[in-house]
Order: structure tokens, then sequence, then C-alpha cells
């Protein structure tokens, strides 16, 4: 594979089409309709390529990928290709039946997303009442058996509920709770003065989900992401530019992370015209940022170098119009300020209300 290690996992988004409107949803602002959409029968191809180059895992993601009426057919595929199969969804749309037919097929996990701990707020945020039909899946997920990882997103406007979120994780019996600060791509970039906590409202979640895991330990497991913007070094964003993960977009596009494509300049090939192992050894644009080469001499030399793999180029493009400068994450780096900044002032906005998540017509 000249060199290249194969990747651990593929995240298979199989469409944008949801019925939730969350205003920080990492898809971009142009959504892809229906009619974009793969056929089966090369989403069956793919998993099997994907399997046969070294994956480990798929994540079933979207959108909603419950909306997709061919999912059990994939799942079934990936199953038996010997894949780890994950769910990541709202829930909404999962009924006993369809989750049942899905556990015939091979599901191993499901991954269940809040957007708050009460019905009012929740449904608030994702511009959809269906805060109340999460809760009954979460409970039709366990009683199938499968592991259920409970995702709160988390931002300015609920983490005073913190506690309360942690706590309906474990009523739900959630084996894992993951408390994810919204990060700033796709949607959430949009509407980022609505969502961005302050340093001290950071600083006490921090606090709360530390005390959350002595408290848990051994019972829940809890993830925690952090923003980017009040950090004092990049994270090793996706395990590093095209080393671990691969994305597939719902029209095919192959992507080494989910908000690649608000990078402008980079052509991303599509699993129609090429076979996915090609893709991931020769494309362009996933050589463009792998490795250390690539590097500006500030994080080249970096003694983290190939601990953090040089940060977010998503970011680095958002905040400076240059994907291959360095991180603003990083405190070393020149734009840090910027970033910072961004965070002090628009923390203290009031929230105005979201542009929420919608197909333009």
């Amino acid at each position: 594979m000249n060199g290249i290690a194969p990747p651990l996992a593929l995240l298979a988004e199989l469409t944008h089409r949801c019925p939730l409107q969350c205003p920080y949803c990492s898809n971009p602002l142009a959504l892809e309709r229906a009619g974009e959409e793969l056929e089966t029968a090369i989403w069956l191809r793919v998993l099997g390529e994907a399997a046969a180059l070294g994956c480990l895992q798929v994540h079933f993601s979207g959108g909603e990928p419950t909306a997709r009426r061919d999912l059990e057919q994939l799942v079934k595929r990936a199953s038996d290709c010997g894949l780890y199969t994950n769910l990541i969804t709202s829930g909404v749309l999962l009924d006993e039946a369809r989750l049942a037919q899905l556990v015939d097929a091979g599901l191993e996990h499901v991954q269940l997303s809040f957007q708050d701990s009460n019905e009012a707020g929740a449904d608030r945020i994702a511009g959809f009442a269906g805060h109340r039909k999460k809760i009954e899946t979460a409970g039709r997920i366990r009683a199938a058996g499968l592991p259920l990882t409970a995702n709160f997103v988390v931002h300015r406007q609920n983490l005073a509920n913190l506690d309360s979120m942690i706590a309906l994780g474990v009523e739900l019996g959630a084996e894992r709770i993951e408390i994810a600060h919204v990060q700033y791509y796709g949607w959430a970039l949009q509407n980022r003065a609505a969502l961005i906590p302050a340093r001290d409202d950071l600083a006490r979640a921090t606090a709360a989900v530390e005390e959350a895991r002595g408290r848990l330990k051994g019972a829940v497991v809890i993830d925690y992401v952090v923003p980017d913007y009040y950090a004092k070094r990049p994270k090793a964003c996706m395990g590093g530019w095209a080393r671990r993960f691969l994305n597939i977009t719902p029209s095919g596009k192959v992507l080494p992370c989910h908000a690649a494509e608000s990078i402008p300049h980079l052509l991303f090939d599509n699993v129609r015209e090429r076979s996915l192992a090609d893709i991931w050894e020769n494309s362009e644009a996933f050589n463009r940022f792998r490795g250390t080469a690539w590097m500006p001499e500030l994080c080249r030399s970096c003694e983290r170098a190939e601990i953090d793999w040089g940060g977010c180029r998503c970011q680095a493009f958002a905040l400076t119009g240059d994907a291959a400068r360095t991180d603003p994450a990083c405190a070393l780096s020149p734009d840090h300020d910027v970033m910072t900044n961004l965070a002090a002032a628009e923390s203290t906005h009031p929230p105005d209300g979201f542009v929420y998540r919608r197909h333009s017509h």
C-alpha cells in the first residue's frame, strides 16, 4: 500500500435528509438532495472495498441514516464483511420493527443524539418535536440488547443543563455518554455567535464532567469533547488528515474528514469513478495534508508534529483563509489571538435566533 497504513473506520453519510434542523449540524450548508444519493449497489460495493482496504468499523450517519430504505441491506453487507457496525441516529424515525430488522441484519451499536435534557429545550434547538420519541427509542435500543451511547451536543444555550443531561444518560441505561461541545464547521460556523460558550462556562462544564466521571467510574464511560476556541494546543483532528478515517458523502465523494469540503480549492474523488483503495492511497486531496512534509516550519519542527499532525485544516481555513497555516488553536500560532478574541467577543453577545439547518430551494 505504498507505505500508507489502512484506515481504521469509515463514516458513511448515507443521506443529508433529516427531520431535525439542528443549527450546529456539521453537514455543509449546501445539502445534497435524495436524487443525488449513491445507489444501493454502489454502497454495497464500497462496503466490501472498505473491508478489503483494512477498515475495521463503519459508522452509518447522515443526515438521518434511517431515512434510507436500504439501511438494513447496508448493515448486513457490512456485517458479512466483518465490519463493526454503528448507527449514528436521531432516533425519531426508528420504530420497534425497524430496529428489530437492523439487529437481525447485524447492527452492533447505536449512538443516539440528544439536544438537551428537557423536552422544551431539546425541541427548540432541534427545530422539531422529537425529544419524547428519542426517549422511547433509547428504551427500545436497550430492550433489544444493543449497547447505547447517548450523545449530548452542548453549547451556550443548553450548557446550564449539563448535570441533568448526564443524569438522563444514566437513566436511559447508556453504557457511554458523550458530552460534545459544538465544533464550528458547517451550520455550527453559521451559528457560532449563538452557540459558543464563555470561558468560565466551559471551565464549569469541564469540572462537572470530571466530577461525574469519578462518581460514575465503572458504571458509565463519559467522553468529553471541548471546543478548540479555548485550547492552547490543537487536537489531532480525525487522528490526522487521511491517517485513520475516511468519510463518504451521500453523493459518493470521499473526504478525509466530514468538514473537508469547506476547503474550496481541494477536489475530492468519487466512488462512482474510482475504487476506495485508489482514492485512499493516491487521491491528491488526501495526500495534500497527509504526514508532516506539508507543514509550515513552525509545525514541522515541533515535538508534537506526529502527535497532533498539525491540528485541523478546516479550522485553519475557516479562520485564516489558508488551510496550510498553523491551526489557530495552537498557542504558538500567529493567529491564536484571532480565535480567542472571536470566542471572547461572541460568547458575550446576547444569543441570537438560530439559522436552522434546511435545504435551500
